[in-house]
C-alpha cells in the first residue's frame, strides 16, 4: 500500500473518522430515490435530508451511509445499483476529492497524492488501498457487513476510480482486470459492459481495479501543479473545519433537552423537532436499545441533579420546571432513580 498521512488530516484525529460527506450521501440518496425508494423510507435515515446536506462541512455518520447502500441493494438486487450511483457522478461531483484524484502528472501520481485525503469523501475505516508495481491497482475495503450491501457499494467504488481515470486521461480506459469478492451473479453483463472488460474475477480476496502500465504512467493532458497544491491546501482546510452532526441517539437527547427546557417535552414534540413522526422516533430508540420512557427518566434524573446541586430552587420549583405534578411526585422519582431524596443531593453539594 502506498501512501502518506497529510498534516492536516494527522491534526484532524478521530472526530471525523466514523462519518461521510454531504455529497456521497446526498449522490447515494438520490439514486435509491430514482429507484424509486420512498421518501418515508429517505427521511426515516439520520442525517439525510436536504438542511442539513445543504453544508459542505457537514459530516454524516457512517451508519446513515450504509443504511441508503442498504435501501438501494434492495431497490436493486442485481448488478447496477452501484453502476448507477457513478452514472449519476459526472467530475465534480464530489468536488474537491474528484479533483484531487485526477489531477497529477501521471493518474497513479493523482492517486497517489490523493490517497491521504480519503476522509474528504468517506471514514477512515473504509480502507482505500494502492499499490503501484508497473500496473496500478486500486482496492477498496467497506466496513459494511451485510454482503448484499458490501457487493452494491464495491461496484460502486470500483466503477467511480474507472471512470475518473477516463476522465482525467481523456482515453477510453480499459482496465487490466477487475476483481470483487461477492459471488459470481448469474448474469454479469452489466459489468462487462461497463467496465469493457470480461476479465472480471468473483470470490476474489479483494475488491479491486487494475489499470495497464501504460495507463498508469501517461501524462495526464490537464495536470496543474499550483492546482494541485490548492487543493490539497484545500482538503486540509477542509478536514480541519469538518462538523460531525450528532448521532441519532446524540441528537435525540439534544432535542429532549431542548423540549424540556421549552417546557414541552412529549413524543409529539421531540418527534417533530426531529422531523420524524413518533413512531419512527419510538423505532429508531429502539434500534438504540432504548425507549422513549427510559430517556425521559433519564433525562429528568440528570436535570434534577443539576438544579438541586445549583441551590437556588425550591424542590417545588425543581419539580414544576421538570413536569412533575408536585415536589411530592420528584420525591418518589429521587427515590426510584438514587435511593435518596432531593434533599439529599443538596446536602452533598
Amino acid at each position: 500500500m502506498v501512501g502518506h498521512e497529510s498534516v492536516g488530516g494527522a491534526a484532524l484525529g478521530a472526530a471525523i473518522d466514523n462519518t461521510a460527506s454531504t455529497h456521497l450521501i446526498r449522490l447515494v440518496r438520490d439514486t435509491a430515490r430514482r429507484f424509486g425508494v420512498g421518501e418515508d423510507r429517505l427521511a426515516a435515515i439520520h442525517g439525510t435530508g436536504d438542511a442539513i446536506l445543504a453544508g459542505e462541512l457537514n459530516r454524516i455518520p457512517l451508519g446513515s451511509l450504509i443504511e441508503l447502500w442498504g435501501l438501494l441493494a434492495q431497490a436493486r438486487p442485481e448488478p447496477g445499483a452501484g453502476l448507477a450511483v457513478v452514472d449519476a457522478a459526472p467530475l465534480g461531483t464530489l468536488t474537491t476529492w474528484d479533483y484531487l484524484v485526477t489531477n497529477g502528472p501521471t493518474l497513479a501520481d493523482a492517486l497517489r497524492s490523493a490517497q491521504p485525503y480519503h476522509r474528504l469523501v468517506t471514514a477512515a475505516a473504509e480502507g482505500f488501498d494502492l499499490t503501484h508495481d508497473g500496473e496500478l491497482t486500486v482496492g477498496f475495503r467497506t466496513t459494511a457487513g451485510d454482503p448484499a450491501i458490501v457487493a452494491v457499494v464495491n461496484e460502486y467504488v470500483l466503477a467511480y476510480y474507472l471512470r475518473r481515470a477516463r476522465e482525467a486521461t481523456g482515453r477510453p480506459v480499459i482496465p487490466a482486470r477487475v476483481a470483487f469478492s461477492r459471488a459470481a451473479p448469474g448474469n454479469h453483463d452489466a459489468l462487462r459492459d461497463a467496465f469493457g472488460t470480461d476479465r472480471i474475477e468473483f470470490d476474489a480476496p479483494a475488491d479491486t481495479i487494475t489499470f495497464t502500465a501504460a495507463d498508469a504512467t501517461a501524462p495526464l493532458p490537464r495536470a496543474d501543479p499550483m492546482l494541485a497544491d490548492l487543493l490539497r491546501s484545500h482538503a486540509d482546510l477542509v478536514l480541519a473545519t469538518a462538523k460531525p452532526i450528532p448521532g441519532p441517539l446524540a441528537a435525540f437527547r439534544i432535542a429532549l433537552a431542548a423540549a424540556l427546557d421549552a417546557g414541552d417535552p412529549s413524543l409529539a414534540s421531540v418527534a417533530n423537532r426531529l422531523a420524524v413522526s413518533p413512531r419512527t422516533l419510538q423505532r429508531q430508540l429502539a434500534e438504540h436499545g432504548t425507549s422513549w420512557r427510559n430517556e425521559f427518566d433519564l433525562i429528568r434524573y440528570e436535570q434534577a441533579k443539576a438544579l438541586l446541586a445549583e441551590g437556588h430552587l425550591t424542590t417545588s420549583a425543581v419539580a414544576g420546571r421538570l413536569g412533575f405534578t408536585d415536589d411530592r411526585a420528584l420525591r418518589k422519582a429521587f427515590r426510584r432513580w438514587s435511593g435518596t431524596s432531593p434533599s439529599g443531593v443538596r446536602a452533598a453539594v
